[in-house]
């Protein structure tokens, strides 16, 4: 029985040009990185993720033997720099560096051009930390207690500030207040920064932020950490109450960071990043830098953080709603 040669050609050349796809596949896993990689912020600097990215950065740089440079795209709570990545090749070299906010954010904005989990492939959880409730050494309120009985005798009294709208610091001031049973006014920030400097400078009374960030101005005595938020004591800050602790029982909010990358990314390459973390967050001068900075060392593999993402979404979507917090 004859065949057709151009029969045989056809499955020869499709043969070859599967083999093709898989070695080049294979190769572009292997290889990475071969160019710097761009981890961007949607925060400006000086904010808890902003301390940590910039611990872990060099570390990854070393490793991989490529620049990993920290772009901070601040502004709309985060969400200029996560359209930045949502649009960005699905490669591995665009990675976005988010927080808990990201997730608030799906619940908030309707509108977005981008989906908080669709449009974005995990790489994994890389760290968590608490936020402070921290007062300008004015206040007359010394302790939370104080602040909750002055609150709730002279609503809308005070203020708070917070690093923006639906921010993680937005949302875990307003479950204080829910919780606590007591009015205070927020004024958004456009990053912690800024909010941090006016609390020192006594433009605003109150300030909810990341323990990194304020950890310094905490133990310098420019500012007065009234609580953290997560349900023990802080190992960077061990003389810091709970706010539970505080007068709050039941009060529990724990700020995390994570990485994503653009939906799409081979997963090959996400493993290599999990694999790039991982390895850095190991060392042991990166775990004391971490810690002194008040985050914990926490990881998860990408599809366990795609999923953690998803909870965070639906959890603080109720929370938004009791509070009826808009944008």
């Amino acid at each position: 029985m004859m065949t057709h040669p151009r029969r045989n050609q056809r499955f020869l050349w499709a043969g070859f040009t599967a083999i093709a796809v898989m070695a080049s596949t294979g190769t572009v896993a292997q290889s990475y990185p071969t160019r710097p990689v761009r981890m961007v912020l949607g925060y400006p600097p000086g904010g808890g993720i902003d301390v940590s990215a910039r611990i872990l950065a060099p570390r990854l740089s070393e490793l991989w033997g490529q620049q990993v440079v920290v772009d901070n795209r601040p502004g709309a709570s985060g969400n200029i720099g996560a359209e930045i990545v949502a649009r960005a090749a699905p490669d591995g070299y665009t990675l976005l560096m988010m927080t808990l906010s990201h997730a608030a954010g799906a619940n908030l904005n309707k509108s977005l051009p981008f989906h908080a989990a669709d449009s974005f492939s995990g790489v994994s959880l890389t760290g968590a930390t608490t936020l402070v409730l921290l007062a300008h050494p004015s206040l007359p309120a010394k302790t939370l207690k104080d602040l909750i009985a002055l609150a709730k005798a002279k609503p809308g009294l005070f203020s708070y500030g917070s690093s923006g709208i639906g921010g993680s610091p937005h949302l875990a001031a307003e479950l204080l207040k829910l919780q606590a049973g007591m009015d205070m006014v927020h004024t958004p920030y456009k990053g912690t920064g800024q909010a941090l400097t006016d609390l020192m400078g006594g433009h605003v009374p109150l300030l909810m932020a990341a323990l990194p960030g304020a950890a310094p101005h905490i133990r310098s005595g420019r500012v007065r950490a009234l609580g953290v938020t997560s349900s023990q004591r802080a190992k960077a800050t061990p003389d810091i109450p709970t706010i539970a602790e505080a007068g709050v029982p039941g009060y529990d909010v724990k700020h995390w960071f994570g990485a994503l990358a653009p939906t799409g990314t081979d997963r090959k390459v996400l493993d290599q990043l999990y694999n790039g973390f991982v390895t850095v967050m190991r060392q042991p001068d990166v775990i004391a830098a971490l810690e002194k900075a008040g985050t914990d060392n926490t990881t998860q593999k990408p599809a366990e953080f795609d999923a953690y993402l998803r909870s965070e979404i639906a959890r603080w979507g109720k929370v938004i709603k009791q509070a009826g917090i808009t944008q």
